[in-house]
């Protein structure tokens, strides 16, 4: 149970700070589109050419807002093909959200689902003392690769669970990026709990050229305003900066030195002013990994 607790930060407040985050960001509703319709269709019509089933693993799949989308996409390209779905997700609160959402997504009431409640190193234990593991069509870690000990352990053990013209999909935060800017020059401060490496595009596309895996990088853009983040009184702008540093209280967790200098950099480095506004670098890198 310590590692559970150790690897999960999305229960009670750390799933409010997520939700905050995901409101002002819209990143789902940027990510949306683009995986939707420029990036996944002609790829699902690859993956399931002449397959009589489609299985589908979601690792870190969070409360579900992604997946039933994409899931929506597949069904839709291949209507006639049985689907199965595994998600891999370590908050139980993010879960009970899938499971909810699922329950009011009719087109996906008879796709079988199988819930792993455990973290991603854990079901990658499991699936290995069983022997017999279940390989994969698609199987997508959007936005999860920095809760993993060792990412390019994570990324082989799962590429190694694609079926023949399967994909792997990596979201991550893009190399030069106002996350990558914050956490690299904060890393002493910040990669100390739940993330203890810092990871973006750069580094997992190092991993896949070290492992002689074939690859194509998306980028997209999703700049987003974080100009609350500024204003003491502001108690939206106090969730967003917990979320941005993954500590409980922003303004007790640091010196008044390291405090000014994280929101000087988040204003400076990390973004761009417009209209008096000041607007965070949110690009995220969609990587497709090939069988």
């Amino acid at each position: 149970m310590a590692e559970e607790v150790k690897t999960t930060c999305f229960e009670g407040n750390g799933v409010k700070r997520f939700q905050v985050f995901l409101q002002l960001s819209e990143e789902h509703k940027v990510l949306l589109p683009c995986l939707l319709h420029n990036i996944l269709p002609e790829e699902f019509k690859r993956i399931g050419l002449d397959k009589s089933s489609l299985d589908v693993l979601g690792v870190g799949s969070g409360g579900g807002e992604m997946d039933v989308q994409i899931l929506t996409l597949l069904q839709s390209t291949f209507p006639a093909v049985p689907i199965t779905t595994d998600i891999v997700e370590g908050s139980a609160e993010l879960t009970d959200n899938f499971k909810a959402l699922l329950a009011k997504t009719t087109n996906l009431q008879k796709i079988p689902f199988a819930w792993h409640l455990m973290t991603s190193q854990n079901y990658e234990k499991q699936s290995k003392a069983k022997g017999d593991m279940k390989k994969f069509d698609f199987i997508h870690m959007i936005q999860m690769i920095y809760y993993v000990d060792d990412f390019g352990d994570t990324i082989k053990f799962y590429h190694s669970l694609l079926k023949n013209n399967g994909m792997l999909m990596i979201v991550i935060d893009s190399t030069h990026s106002g996350w990558d800017i914050l956490w690299k020059t904060y890393k002493k401060e910040l990669a100390v709990d739940v993330i203890t490496e810092c990871r973006a595009s750069a580094e997992v596309i190092a991993c896949l050229k070290n492992q002689g895996l074939k690859y194509e990088e998306h980028v997209i853009p999703n700049p987003f305003d974080i100009t609350e983040c500024f204003d003491p009184r502001s108690k939206t702008g106090g969730l967003l900066l917990h979320f941005f540093t993954l500590k409980a209280n922003f303004h007790q967790s640091f010196t008044p030195e390291i405090r000014a200098g994280i929101l000087d950099l988040l204003r400076s480095k990390c973004s761009t002013e417009k209209d008096g506004k000041v607007i965070f670098n949110n690009n995220v890198s969609c990587i497709l990994v090939y069988a």
